[in-house]
């Protein structure tokens, strides 16, 4: 069963859960608004559906509702931020908007990010960039539970990796995926709704494909993108590698099996290398490398092209990446935002938590 709710609703809900927590006014508003803009570009396992999530983090006083985030080391296109231990969802914007603020001074930016905590979705801050005519680049590392290819143990996150390009007469295209076979989201909307998961995403505490959506939790582990050797998967522990240390080995963050878990019942390793979850974010300027309209005009007509490309089933076209979020989003804006019953039920759980008005 789906609930459908409007935009605004959601967005009031979530700020009080946050103001709730002891954020401030801004950081609740900001909060809401990356978790939302999951919700209506489709993205459900990363919307409201983890605010849950993020509370017991804070009860456990893993999450900083009033973080001093800062910069700790900086060069005229560099930095280094501290969170603080705050919400991801707050930290990874304050970063973008360093790295934007260099990119447009110098043509480039980059931020690595330590001591933070899970950032929503990777697209919301790459396309932090897009509106200011850059390509924009964000990834972050996660909790492990991804066995590298041959291995039976996690060690890496989902760890997904985000770049969004502006277009001119076409809506951006962003590339924003896990370099996990799945998202960790996926399993869960899976476990709610009591089906199986496809062959290939998981494998169990022996090594074995299974198509159980709580394999997880006695034991198994994720697979990487590829799933096998013979499809690939040694791409996507690279894929998953590169953003780990990107994220958590240059920033001072944890990184590999010692980044902490996003759920609350699992403790963090008790003698951690780095601080918190690391993140890492980046902004190029277009004009950079040749005039805005030009790159616009050649990016729509690879859009165009691709949109075009003849396929082996005519009733198929070529999905552009980030064509189905932002079909999703115009008619979430529109029609509202559907939420699954547990969602719905773990949501006023939190409304009685904190004495607000439920859904």
């Amino acid at each position: 069963m789906q609930n459908i709710f409007p935009e605004s609703t959601l967005r009031i809900f979530t700020q009080n859960i946050f103001t709730a927590i002891g954020c401030s006014e801004e950081h609740a508003q900001l909060a809401a608004d990356v978790l939302l803009k999951s919700d209506l570009r489709g993205i459900d396992s990363h919307g409201v559906a983890r605010l849950s999530g993020y509370v017991r983090l804070w009860e456990k006083q893993r999450i900083n509702p009033t973080p001093n985030i800062r910069v700790v080391h900086e060069t005229p296109t560099t930095a280094t931020v501290d969170g603080d231990a705050g919400l991801g969802l707050v930290v990874a914007p304050f970063a973008m908007q360093i790295a934007l603020q260099k990119a447009e001074q110098y043509g480039s930016g980059w931020v690595s990010v330590r001591n933070s905590n899970h950032f929503g979705i990777a697209g919301y801050h790459a396309l932090m960039a897009v509106e200011q005519n850059m390509i924009g680049f964000a990834m972050t590392n996660a909790s492990p539970l991804v066995a590298p290819t041959f291995a039976n143990e996690r060690m890496l996150g989902t760890n997904p990796m985000c770049y969004a390009f502006p277009a001119g007469k076409y809506p951006p295209l962003i590339v924003d995926m896990a370099t996990s076979a799945a998202a960790n989201g996926k399993l869960e909307i899976a476990q709610r709704s009591g089906k199986p998961v496809p062959e290939g995403w998981i494998q169990d505490t022996n090594g074995q494909y299974t198509t159980d959506p709580h394999a997880l939790k006695s034991g198994g582990s994720l697979l990487p993108l590829g799933s096998d050797r013979e499809h690939g998967s040694h791409k996507g522990f690279g894929l998953s590698a590169t953003v780990d240390i990107l994220s958590g080995v240059l920033s001072g963050a944890n990184y590999g099996p010692w980044v902490p878990p996003f759920v609350a019942f699992m403790e963090p390793s008790a003698n951690p290398p780095g601080e918190g979850i690391g993140h890492f974010l980046g902004a190029m300027r277009v004009d950079g490398f040749r005039p805005v309209e030009d790159f616009k005009d050649n990016l729509d007509n690879w859009i165009a092209r691709f949109k075009n490309a003849q396929t082996a089933n005519p009733a198929q076209k070529v999905i552009i990446p980030g064509e189905p979020e932002l079909e999703a989003e115009q008619d979430r804006k529109l029609n509202g935002i559907p939420l699954v019953q547990a969602v719905v039920d773990d949501l006023n759980t939190l409304a009685d938590r904190f004495g607000l008005m439920k859904l």
